[in-house]
């Protein structure tokens, strides 16, 4: 079982930024996939970007040009910078790791998007 704990969410205006962080307790190296994904109230959860052990990065539609995926190898952290923050992007951000054997998650940061 792979343990994650994701940091990092918190308040901020639309148009601004942050990033959040994902400690993942095994080698990101070692991990097929790496993803973020949100959940905003009263909506499903839903994938934002995801990226591979080849360090092929995907993201949705919504977030393309304003978020970026990235692997810290050493420090075994997956961040996910984020910018030009609107309103729709407000909700709880999981970090979930997939290999073959078993799929985890962490337990979410919530991010408010508010003026």
């Amino acid at each position: 079982q792979v343990q994650l704990v994701e940091s990092g969410g918190g308040l901020v205006q639309p148009g601004g930024s942050l990033r959040l962080s994902c400690v993942v307790s095994e080698y990101v190296s070692r991990i097929y996939t790496l993803r973020w994904y949100h959940q905003a109230p009263g909506k499903e959860l839903e994938l934002v970007a995801s990226v591979d052990s080849h360090d092929n990065k995907n993201y949705v539609d919504f977030v393309k040009g304003r978020f970026n995926i990235s692997k810290d190898t050493p420090k075994r952290t997956v961040d996910l910078q984020m910018k030009s923050l609107e309103i729709e992007d407000t909700a709880v951000y999981y970090c979930n790791a997939y290999l073959p054997w078993t799929e985890d998650w962490g337990q979410g940061t919530q991010v408010t998007v508010s003026s």
